[in-house]
């Protein structure tokens, strides 16, 4: 498998994950969008693997169906589970901060974290 193809099947693996998890609640695509404050075409193009979506959005859905957030983080691709739990585990189990706290943090960690790989791919290519 090559590398371009990873995010791809990953989109899909969170997407039948998301799936199965609303179908087992009873919950339908509509419901389940609304809950999550994201569109009804959105929900279902990541359902179909066809969108990856954002940390903020996995932790809506999450807490729309009432899962772990880290457990779709995991699915997602966002979380290492070799290493423990991360940062973005880390924010979403804190209860001391709030949803949108939570959300923030996740952003702003997810830019940190693009910009030290695009920072470090800029390096390898100049050597």
């Amino acid at each position: 498998m090559s590398t371009s193809d990873k995010p791809r099947e990953i989109g899909k693996d969170i997407g039948y994950f998301i799936r199965d998890l609303r179908r087992n609640a009873g919950v339908s695509l509509r419901q389940l969008a609304e809950k999550a404050g994201v569109s009804n075409p959105y929900l279902s193009q990541v359902e179909r693997g066809l969108r990856k979506p954002s940390a903020e959005v996995l932790q809506q859905i999450a807490s729309a169906l009432r899962v772990s957030t880290p457990v779709m983080y995991l699915r997602a691709g966002l979380l290492d589970d070799r290493d423990g739990p991360g940062v973005l585990a880390a924010i979403a189990a804190d209860p001391d901060l709030t949803v949108a706290q939570k959300q923030t943090l996740s952003q702003i960690y997810e830019t940190f974290r693009r910009e030290i790989t695009r920072d470090t791919d800029t390096i390898e290519e100049e050597t």
